[in-house]
């Protein structure tokens, strides 16, 4: 008899057609709630059970499933998360992607878990969510609007303040494929493109006002936990830093380490780094705290441009990706250059991820003479060249130019531009490569090669398990380490809530199945939440494979076996590709995959998807 849930769930999902200007609120059955817990769990077998094979990403078939978890708004320490999914413009896979902040927490205190938006709107608009109803509003005055003046715009055009928006930017409106959605002016679902999806429907915002409440099964125990987990947090010895410095701290880490990208990760270390890095930003630029919804770490930074040409330009961030995707990999000289780069992106939609990545790319490519001054415009896109960073982040955005190729991403622009660029294009499945140099990291480099969307650190940040271990190593305890945090980290984003509790914080994992259980009613256990993030991460290994992906895309870009680290105690390291190769294979066995990489049929039924392998096979994909 399958468990009643009692709380964490509203109980609606609302279907959003755009074409038809309809909504049709459905109740979630309790099975399908529990077996794929929320946020990116539900996004997958959404996209699986809806979006047909082979579907372009930017057409009217694919489908945008925005999905809060059942931690999302409560008693939980960081849970704001929410998550947004979709077959993916970066190469046409599987892609989600997680937002913090209070937008999730306000679309559940609106009456819904998740919205799906379906088809094509014949015009810009924006939906309006409120207490359990959903308008379609004209968006033409909004549209060409960077994210921050719509989502003021929107705020003041409605007369509330207190509105929580989510909008895409010019980019998103021009489907560049790395666009995003920005959250409360300074959160990003930054990863594999959503902006670009809500971009193809013609959605330029979601604005949501709820009031509802979120039922609880027991509010007691659920109290008695929350007030247990913040002592535990408030008391840990990284709060403070955490606090003062957020992800920036990791900067000074990186470069210690050798694995801080520079110069399209050409190097591993950079001779600016601490104009750059933490204690700059405090020093130079941050004014304020910024914590997602019910967070004690308050990890967020807002800083402030004080000097110079773009003095008085304020954005939420940076952030370590950020400052090093922008900063260090495009040998930026100065923190003031990176927080405009980080305010433009911001803006424009942008995920500064993959635009730091693109864009050292492009430098690279001029400075090999692959792509010339005549090509930019006059635009000189040396490395270390801000103000040539700046427009060309513009160029793409508007796909002006030859920026109209980048903004298909490096995958893509390398494949048409020849020459030997597809050498040191920094991608793995057409998503940009983020903030970690891999050469002398063999488990980083599998969790990238690995990862379900493309090269992502959220999946399975292992580098710090490669240092611990040995740099040299490739045996099968660093494949097993990998495995466990695919299944730990996304669970998280599956619950709606922030990792750093429990990563930084050392936040015990019993917490979050002790919530769970407070909330829903349903007793749970780690394992029972760890079995469902593995099903979840076999399902959307099997879109993929369903979409055309097949084991040549579980690699690594070819600079990480070819061209040796050029300084500090790593010196003259790669990857060595036949042994990366045997870690691969190992994966494939322990994960029960057959050596092609795709889930068996009896490892798919052990996690209760039958229908998914009987799909497959059906598609011939099995064997």
């Amino acid at each position: 008899m399958m468990a009643r849930l009692k709380g964490g769930y509203v109980g609606k999902i609302a279907r959003v057609d755009l074409s038809r200007k309809r909504a049709k609120v459905e109740r979630v059955n309790s099975a399908f709630a529990i077996k794929y817990i929320g946020g990116r769990g539900w996004c997958a077998r959404l996209i699986w059970d809806e979006v047909p094979a082979h579907t372009e990403p930017l057409g009217p078939h694919n489908k945008l499933v925005i999905a809060t978890g059942p931690l999302t708004g409560l008693l939980v320490p960081g849970s704001g998360k929410t998550s947004f999914g979709a077959i993916s413009p970066a190469a046409g896979y599987y892609g989600d992607s997680s937002v913090g902040g209070m937008w999730g927490t306000e679309l559940k205190q609106a009456g819904f878990d998740a919205l799906i938006l379906e088809e094509i709107s014949d015009k810009p608009t924006y939906i309006w969510v409120e207490d359990g109803e959903i308008e379609f509003r004209d968006a033409e005055a909004y549209w060409g609007m960077g994210s921050f003046h719509t989502e003021t715009s929107l705020k003041r055009d409605l007369g509330d303040e207190l509105i929580r928006v989510a909008s895409i930017g010019p980019a998103g409106e021009n489907l560049v494929r790395f666009a995003c959605v920005t959250c409360d002016y300074g959160r990003q679902a930054g990863r594999t493109g959503m902006g670009a999806i809500m971009g193809s429907k013609r959605v330029k915002a979601i604005a949501v006002r709820g009031s509802l409440d979120v039922p609880v099964a027991d509010p007691k125990a659920m109290r008695e936990i929350f007030e247990e987990s913040m002592r535990h947090i408030l008391k840990h010895k990284v709060l403070n830093i955490w606090q003062r410095q957020g992800t920036m701290q990791i900067i000074d880490w990186s470069q210690e380490n050798v694995c801080l990208p520079t110069r399209n990760f050409l190097s591993a270390t950079y001779e600016k780094y601490r104009e750059v890095n933490g204690d700059a930003m405090e020093r130079r630029a941050k004014i304020a705290d910024r914590a997602c919804f019910a967070c004690p770490i308050c990890c967020g930074n807002f800083s402030v441009i004080k000097e110079g040409p773009h003095k008085d330009v304020g954005v939420e961030g940076p952030e370590y990706e950020t400052a090093t995707m922008i900063g260090s990999n495009c040998a930026l000289p100065t923190l003031e250059d990176v927080i405009y780069a980080n305010y433009l992106c911001d803006n424009l939609g942008l995920d500064t991820i993959s635009a730091g990545n693109v864009v050292a790319f492009a430098m690279e490519c001029y400075e090999r003479g692959i792509i010339t001054n005549e090509d930019l415009n006059g635009v000189e896109l040396k490395f270390g060249n801000a103000e040539a960073l700046f427009r060309f982040l513009e160029m793409m955005t508007k796909r002006e130019g030859i920026g109209n190729l980048f903004a298909d991403g490096v995958k893509k622009a390398s494949e048409i531009l020849g020459k030997g660029s597809e050498k040191f294009a920094m991608h793995v499945k057409g998503l940009e490569i983020s903030g970690y140099d891999v050469r002398a990291a063999q488990a980083m480099g599998l969790a990238y090669a690995l990862c379900d969307v493309g090269a992502h650190h959220n999946r399975a940040w292992a580098i710090t398990y490669d240092i611990q271990t040995g740099r040299d190593r490739y045996d099968e305890d660093k494949v097993k380490r990998v495995i466990y945090l695919q299944h730990v980290r996304p669970l998280f984003d599956c619950l709606g809530t922030c990792r750093f509790q429990w990563l930084e914080t050392e936040l015990d994992l019993d917490y979050y199945a002790r919530f769970y259980t407070a909330t829903t009613g349903v007793k749970v256990t780690v394992d029972d939440l760890l079995l469902a993030s593995e099903r979840i991460y076999n399902l959307t290994r099997a879109i993929s494979i369903r979409e055309g992906l097949t084991s040549k895309e579980d690699g690594l870009p070819e600079r990480v076996f070819m061209d040796p680290v050029p300084e500090g105690t790593i010196k003259g390291a790669t990857l060595d590709k036949d042994k990366f190769k045997k870690m691969i294979q190992t994966y494939y066995k322990l994960r029960s995959w057959d050596e092609k990489g795709i889930p068996t049929q009896r490892k798919l039924e052990e996690l209760g998807l039958k229908d998914v392998a009987d799909n497959l096979y059906r598609l011939k994909t099995l064997t």
